[in-house]
Parts: structure tokens; C-alpha cells; sequence
């Protein structure tokens, strides 16, 4: 057994970590938008991430405040059609993003739509990112290109068409729009949407350079994806989590 198959079998990672509060998923769903916006994820009050609750509603960011002041407090209850049962602030009307994808897909508990940079660039592009690096093998056979624009998705129509189009992707690029990352957890998620942003980064600069980056063999994939996909996130979250309340543990309230 070589290094990595140790790695996922549980003895190849730190036996021990620095520990980090228990928190509701509330709490979680407000923590992953003020660390996707100190990665720089977010623009301006764009954007929203939706969880789902056991039941059947779902948390969701508030439509009218920057990631970066998002606390517990402000995420709001919606229905599975969209409506806010809970809550202070307005929703999104792009929210049938979300709905609809989370009717069609059980794996879909976790649902981040943004405008990163570098994933932007590439939906001007209609470039799907290529798997170029041991990190981006998290999205291994996991992303499409939604390769047309279709204006806002501000309908559940609109919604129903986006979510036939990528099937079961877990990294989408919005052609001329932006990002949509879909993960198990709040973690898993918020560490998709940050890895995906530096995938993409990396495809953009190796196109720069004259498209010159060769891909990660299949055969050395499978592992890694998996790896990623678990332990990574982890430790990932532990981190973020760490430092955003060692500046702010008011975002908890």
C-alpha cells in the first residue's frame, strides 16, 4: 500500500488538531460567507448560499448584506418554493437557483452561488477548467460548463432548465454569470467553492502562458477525489473556522 492509500485509510493524517466550536448549521452557513469573502468570493451583495434543514425548509443568506457582515442571526428560513418564513432580511430572486436543484438532487444539501474572479473569467470564456493540479482532482469527472446565457435565473423554470443541464456536477461554470458549487455539508461545500476558484485560477494563468499545463493522469484521480473530498475538508474548515472567530466571534451570534 503506498503513501496516499495510507493517507485515506486514516494514518497518513495529524492524529491530532486544534479544536473548534460545535455549531448549528446556522451558525455554519453564516461562518462559510464571511470565509468565502475573506478569500475574496464574494461581490458586493451577490451571491447566496442555501443548506438544508431536516425539515424540508432551508437556511439561507440574507439578500441585502455583503458575506463579510453576515452573523448567525441574519440567515434567514425559506420554504422549498423560496418563501421566507423566517427572518429579517429579503431573498434573493435568483433563489429558484437553488430551489429547484435541491428538489432534483438528495446529494444537493448545500448550495453556494457566486462571482469569484477567476471562475468568472472563465464563464466569459465559456472555458470549462481542466483537471491541471492534485487539488483540482476533488472535481474529477464533477464539472460542466453551462454554456449559455440565459439572463438571471429569477423563475422555476429557469431553475428546472439549469438544474437538466448540469446533471449531477458538483462545480459549474455560469456562462457570462459566475460559479455554482453543490456539496453534502456547509464544510464540504466551502471548501469546493475555494478550490474551484484556485482550479480555475490556474487553468486561466496556464492558457496565459500558452496552454502548456498537462493534466493529472487518470490513474493517480480516483484517490485524490476521495482524499479531498473527506479528510481535506476537515482540515480546511478547522482552519478558516480558527481564524475568522479568533477576529469576530460575534459571527456566531
Amino acid at each position: 500500500m503506498g503513501k496516499l492509500e495510507d493517507a485515506i485509510s486514516g494514518s497518513g493524517f495529524p492524529n491530532i488538531m486544534p479544536s473548534i466550536p460545535d455549531m448549528s448549521l446556522r451558525e455554519k452557513v453564516a461562518c462559510a460567507a464571511r470565509i468565502l469573502a475573506n478569500n475574496g468570493y464574494a461581490l458586493d451583495i451577490a451571491g447566496h448560499i442555501t443548506a438544508m434543514r431536516p425539515d424540508g425548509n432551508m437556511w439561507c443568506t440574507p439578500y441585502g448584506l455583503w458575506w463579510r457582515e453576515v452573523s448567525a442571526s441574519d440567515i434567514i428560513v425559506l420554504s422549498p418554493t423560496g418563501e421566507v418564513l423566517e427572518g429579517n432580511w429579503d431573498v434573493t430572486p435568483a433563489i429558484y437557483i437553488h430551489t429547484e436543484i435541491h428538489k432534483a438532487r438528495p446529494d444537493a444539501e448545500v448550495i453556494i452561488h457566486n462571482h469569484p474572479y477567476y471562475g468568472s473569467l472563465l464563464s466569459t470564456m465559456h472555458i470549462e477548467p481542466k483537471i491541471i493540479d492534485q487539488q483540482a482532482c476533488m472535481f474529477d469527472g464533477d464539472i460542466a460548463l453551462f454554456d449559455e446565457y440565459t439572463g438571471g435565473v429569477d423563475d422555476a423554470e429557469g431553475g428546472a432548465y439549469l438544474t437538466d443541464r448540469i446533471g449531477m456536477s458538483t462545480a459549474v461554470i455560469l456562462a457570462n454569470h459566475g460559479v455554482l458549487i453543490i456539496g453534502d455539508t456547509v464544510e464540504q461545500a466551502t471548501c469546493r467553492a475555494t478550490n474551484f476558484e484556485r482550479t480555475c485560477r490556474l487553468n486561466y494563468d496556464a492558457l496565459r502562458l500558452g496552454d502548456l499545463a498537462h493534466e493529472v493522469p487518470q490513474e493517480h484521480r480516483e484517490l485524490l477525489k476521495k482524499s479531498l473530498n473527506t479528510f481535506s475538508v476537515d482540515y480546511y474548515w478547522g482552519g478558516e473556522i480558527r481564524e475568522i472567530l479568533s477576529k469576530d466571534p460575534s459571527i456566531l451570534n
